[in-house]
């Protein structure tokens, strides 16, 4: 697959940038295809996340207290946005510190679900996300993709392939 990291310019702003991820030349990112999908349904909560990421990217940052820790592996930096505590939804995001964020997708968590890999969606979403999070990592660590010097900004080869699973 070929993924693609884009800057969403409507979030990033003077207290972090918001990016998200193409796959293989998509019409959208990760991150339109989860709010297509659930803005008829859950019309509020999208509002809602569209607001947060908004004062992410212009106010505060991307706040630990923002987001569920733990939704990957160790050192990955997977992440859920909180959203309203009667939420239904999860948004998965990779978070670098409180200046970058990458959105993802997600879905609809049922309140009778204990854990996301107990719903089909919302675990292929996390899943994916894990997987691309493992390549920007091998890029970083290769240095064919880094920080800008403000730390605001990810740089380099930001278009790419999977190397592990083609």
């Amino acid at each position: 697959m070929k993924y693609k990291i884009v800057e969403l310019e409507n979030f990033t702003g003077d207290a972090a940038t918001v990016y998200s991820i193409t796959i293989d030349d998509s019409s959208g990112t990760l991150f339109d295809h989860f709010v297509k999908e659930n803005v008829g349904s859950f019309k509020s909560e999208i509002f809602f996340i569209l607001d947060r990421l908004e004062v992410i990217g212009n106010e505060t940052g991307a706040r630990n207290s923002f987001f569920k820790h733990h939704e990957g592996e160790l050192g990955d930096g997977i992440v859920a946005l909180y959203d309203l505590p009667d939420s239904n939804l999860r948004l998965y995001c990779i978070r670098y510190g409180a200046q970058i964020i990458i959105l993802g997708g997600g879905g609809h968590k049922p309140k009778n679900i204990r854990a996301f890999q107990d719903d089909k969606k919302l675990r292929e979403q996390n899943y994916l996300l894990r997987q691309i999070s493992k390549e920007i990592t091998t890029r970083i660590k290769e240095k064919r993709i880094n920080h800008s010097l403000d730390g605001y900004e990810l740089e380099g080869e930001l278009e790419f392939e999977d190397e592990h699973n083609e």
